[in-house]
């Protein structure tokens, strides 16, 4: 019985170790600022973090402004050839 209670508690924290590494990508505050319009006008029906809002923001990419673009390129979020092979 010891044994099997130890295996779930390791198997909790794991879970929650991993729930926090998702929780703690965020977008810098560049992102935020640059983007904010961005969001709301072709994705603000997705929360933040999720995988649905960067596949949102990914098919509107041309649509996303150039402030917006090169602060996604600067956070990480996306690579400047990405950029450039859609342009």
């Amino acid at each position: 019985m010891k044994r099997v209670f130890s295996g779930l508690l390791i198997a909790g924290v794991a879970t929650t170790c991993f729930a926090g590494v998702a929780l703690a990508e965020t977008y810098g505050k560049a992102v935020q600022q640059h983007c904010r319009a961005d969001y709301k006008q072709y994705c603000g029906e997705y929360g933040l973090d999720t995988s649905a809002l960067r596949v949102c923001m990914d098919r509107n990419g041309k649509k996303l402004s150039k402030n917006c673009v090169n602060a996604l390129v600067k956070d990480g979020q996306v690579t400047q050839a990405e950029v450039n092979r859609r342009q």
